[in-house]
């Protein structure tokens, strides 16, 4: 008898200790973060360095993507320029105003970095798009003057229409697969543009006038375009924020993606982008656009509780992206505001990936250094924070919800359904019968300051998830 009871105590014991999860080898060291405030962030990578420009000439950079340098945080304190007053006189007057909105830098191919950089005031759609040029990134640029203007009488005599033009800022200039120089460019009004560039002088190739159309109109709340061509996938992907940049205005990222440049951009529903736009006479219609855009990320907030108030992001947006072949990774670089902070906004750097349907998903933790690994069942199973970002732009910061993958592929708790990895990399989770797309990761969780597993997902719909595992 003794020995049958001993039996069960054994047997209880190995199953107990089954019923936890195997470690992960987590291949990066505890980071020491150093933030950095950049509004708009555009990427450029040069000498081993990640340099950011964005909005009101801030400027940072950053060897590893964790801790960042503040270069610049002003127009009138700015680096880039000698005297950016005198220098870029012509915008600030036609604009009326005295900063800068979102810029871009790119080193062509005689070796020179070309700024582009825009002049808005924001309230009216007098704006203006120019060009400077320098033998370092870090300046100082020379102005090679003004390459578009929005907002008033054109060279044709007829006056400039928001509501089917584009108001001329945001710009992104990329070369496609073919070293072919593009830019795109737009930001809310008449929608966003694309024109062939001139890689000789820096400025668009002749007869264009604001380029070809890819989306929005009637002041559709839809800006901030960068394009990154993926080799893994043979697409273009087409990365746009809907909705107002502040704390209250629901600002989201979204992408959709194309066979070559200039489009067409299709998002996960297979709809065109172009039918992106606001009804004829309206204004900021966000109901109109919310069905258009694989939606990547929102507001959420992990935990309302004391501990976790800030946990999460609000108005995560305006994002460049980026693929460093060198470690064959993709990050995305984006400024965001954070639950119960106001106005403040920093600079976060996520991973991000491709999912068996070729769309990206990303990372739900910033970029730590961490590296996707082959995982098993064993090793991903426990309780998770679940996020589902949906498809509205809102100003109500997503909760998370709990959930649990159980070892038998069931997932319990406040949703129900199923899990399973299906080649060490790439994972689905099915919830209500949707199912969703995606990889685990082994990250930094720098709110618990400890790695965790997290998984990122999307439905053929274009709805994105995060999973935060809340157990070791």
């Amino acid at each position: 008898m003794k020995y049958f009871i001993m039996f069960l105590l054994l047997s209880a014991l190995f199953l107990e200790g089954c019923s936890e999860t195997e470690s992960v080898d987590h291949n990066y060291e505890e980071p020491q973060f150093k933030n950095a405030t950049v509004h708009d962030p555009s990427v450029v990578f040069v000498n081993d360095y990640f340099y950011v420009i964005g909005s009101h000439l801030e400027f940072a950079k950053s060897k590893d993507l964790i801790q960042w340098e503040q270069l610049s945080t002003s127009v009138p304190t700015n680096t880039l320029f000698s005297n950016v007053y005198k220098e870029l006189a012509e915008s600030f007057e036609y604009a009326k105003t005295k900063t800068l909105w979102a810029g871009d830098i790119i080193q062509l191919k005689d070796g020179k970095f070309y700024m582009y950089y825009t002049a808005a005031e924001g309230t009216t759609p007098l704006s203006t798009l120019g060009v400077a040029i320098s033998d370092h990134v870090e300046g100082p640029y020379k102005d090679l003057g003004v390459i578009l203007k929005s907002g008033s009488i054109k060279e044709n005599g007829k006056m400039h229409d928001a509501t089917v033009e584009p108001n001329v800022t945001d710009p992104h200039v990329f070369f496609d697969n073919e070293n072919q120089l593009w830019m795109v460019y737009g930001s809310y009004s008449g929608g966003i543009y694309i024109l062939k560039m001139d890689e000789a002088t820096g400025k668009p190739e002749p007869n264009q006038e604001y380029g070809k159309k890819l989306l929005g109109a009637n002041h559709s709340r839809i800006e901030a375009p960068y394009i990154l061509y993926s080799p893994e996938t043979s697409y273009y992907y087409l990365f746009l924020s809907f909705g107002g940049l502040d704390a209250n205005g629901g600002y989201n990222i979204r992408v959709a993606r194309s066979k070559t440049p200039d489009g067409p951009y299709i998002d996960a529903k297979n709809q065109d982008m172009i039918g992106a736009k606001g009804a004829v006479g309206s204004f900021f219609d966000d109901k109109a656009i919310e069905p258009y855009g694989a939606k990547l990320m929102g507001n959420f907030i992990l935990d309302s509780n004391e501990i976790f108030s800030t946990a999460g992001y609000v108005s995560p947006g305006h994002n460049s992206a980026i693929y460093d072949p060198k470690v064959n990774k993709y990050f995305l670089f984006f400024h965001t505001r954070f639950p119960n902070r106001g106005e403040e906004h920093e600079v976060r750097v996520h991973q991000f990936f491709f999912n068996e349907k070729d769309w990206p998903v990303i990372a739900p933790l910033r970029y730590a250094g961490e590296t996707i690994q082959m995982y098993t069942e064993n090793q991903v199973f426990g309780k998770y924070h679940f996020v589902n970002h949906g498809t509205d732009i809102t100003n109500d910061i997503k909760e998370t919800q709990s959930i649990e993958l159980k070892k038998n592929g069931e997932i319990s708790g406040e949703l129900t359904g199923s899990w399973k990895i299906k080649d060490g990399e790439s994972a689905s989770l099915i919830i209500d019968d949707i199912e969703y797309n995606g990889v685990f990761l082994s990250q930094w969780n720098d709110y618990e300051n400890k790695p965790i597993i997290t998984f990122t997902g999307m439905s053929s719909s274009g709805v994105s998830i995060f999973c935060i595992r809340t157990t070791n």
